[in-house]
């Protein structure tokens, strides 16, 4: 089979955007290209109930190789890419024994991916780098993971002195645009727990993310001609600017971090007639994240008092903070922990400011961390990925195969309050 490298370079190449237009799924034809692609290895690796489903959901199994009662777990990773930055064409380069210096990524552009705006890349001096060209993403979310996971299996065929119970793998269309575990059959896939590999950097463990929440606003107004419009215009977009005006300043993405939430407007449309605007509401504690919303229903009602006018606000949740369903059965956390120590690599424990399939998955009856994948600047052309942080993403889940196998899940220290 092909090398770890090998293998991300082939899988990055394909260009499997998904579209949040698209009500089908997975929402663009091309990421059957890749899934056929998965399904295939799957089968030639040995790979057991090779599955991919009418919705590009693929799964397989690796039967255990003893005879102890172990609970059969999963590794999840998704195959799209995101919207944000085409994933057309995609050249990736390999820069061996990264100086620390800047990389020109692009020439022609002059598109430089440097340690002066990205600092973290001095951490991987001496490293093997994989970039973009300038032009595209880089595709390491989430195919890195994908990668990563067919490696460790590869590994845990070919090493079957290793010992483990049933493995359970599973990859998801859509993930990028909220809908990777929709159509996920939790029952069908029948792991005990899943650990997602879809973090950033080496050694991220993350088991809470953010309360989620979509909002849509349309203002409606009185278009009359403004040289005879003193109390008669109703102008829908300074009624928006009203509603907006509300929300505190200071909590938006570019100003917070760690479990600060915040109100995120990502689109405005507006004439006198009609205005719209799209944001989302995040926030880590639910009772704060239930306050955000009710803010924000408070703020339209007092417009709709005071310009006389209708305003419509549609609020939906999209996804809740899996720390609620990860704390009881907080041992799979510890496992996945001690599986990074094992293998040299320092665990990084904090929250994700965002969302994962691991936390629908959760909530539908799986429980499911999240471990590194090991790419960092996602979404964009700055997009990179050290070999070596996939080399020991590989590492870890083979070790987390192994101690599941070796220490009963009970045994593992729970969580203290």
């Amino acid at each position: 089979m092909n090398s770890l490298k090998e293998r991300f370079l082939r899988y990055v190449q394909i260009n499997t955007e998904s579209d949040p237009n698209s009500e089908n799924c997975p929402s663009t034809e091309r990421q059957w290209t890749l899934a056929n692609v998965l399904k295939k290895e799957l089968l030639e690796l040995g790979m057991d109930e090779v599955e991919l489903d009418d919705n590009a959901y693929l799964t397989a199994t690796l039967p255990s190789n003893t005879s102890n009662a172990i609970p059969p777990i999963g590794f999840i990773s998704h195959y799209d890419t995101s919207p944000d930055f085409s994933g057309e064409d995609v050249k990736p380069r390999v820069i061996e024994t990264y100086d620390g210096g800047d990389i020109l990524l692009n020439a022609e552009k002059s598109i430089v991916l440097s340690p002066e705006y990205f600092p973290e890349l001095l951490q991987y001096k001496g490293q093997t780098l994989i970039v973009t060209d300038g032009t595209t993403l880089l595709g390491a979310d989430d195919k890195a993971g994908v990668a990563e996971i067919i490696s460790a299996m590869e590994y845990l065929i070919t090493h079957p002195e290793i010992p483990h119970g049933e493995i359970r793998i599973g990859f998801t269309p859509d993930e990028e645009i909220g809908r990777g575990a929709h159509l996920f059959d939790v029952p069908a896939f029948r792991a005990k727990w899943a650990y997602t590999v879809d973090g950033s950097q080496i050694g991220e463990l993350e088991y809470e993310n953010f309360n989620a929440a979509k909002a849509h606003i349309r203002t409606f107004g009185k278009s009359v001609h403004p040289g005879y419009a003193k109390d008669k215009m109703i102008n829908a977009i300074t009624v928006l600017r009203e509603v907006l005006s509300g929300l505190p300043q200071e909590e938006v993405p570019e100003k917070t971090s760690g479990r600060q939430g915040f109100y995120h407007v990502h689109q405005i449309n507006g004439s006198i007639e009609e205005a719209s605007a799209q944001l989302i509401i995040r926030d880590h504690d639910k009772a704060d994240f239930e306050n955000r919303k009710a803010r924000l229903q408070a703020l339209v009602a007092e417009a709709r008092t005071q310009y006389g006018t209708e305003i419509e606000l549609d609020i939906a949740d999209q996804y809740y903070n899996m720390k609620e369903k990860i704390l009881p059965v907080f041992p799979i956390v510890a496992v996945a922990e001690e599986a990074m120590k094992a293998v040299g690599v320092p665990p990084i424990i904090k929250p994700i400011r965002g969302g994962t399939d691991g936390s629908q998955l959760s909530f539908m009856g799986l429980p499911c961390p999240n471990i590194f994948a090991g790419g960092h600047n996602f979404h964009g052309k700055y997009e990179y990925i050290p070999l070596q942080s996939m080399e020991k993403a590989v590492e870890v889940i083979v070790k987390i195969c192994e101690l599941t196998a070796k220490k009963p899940p009970e045994t593992w220290r729970q969580k203290k309050s």
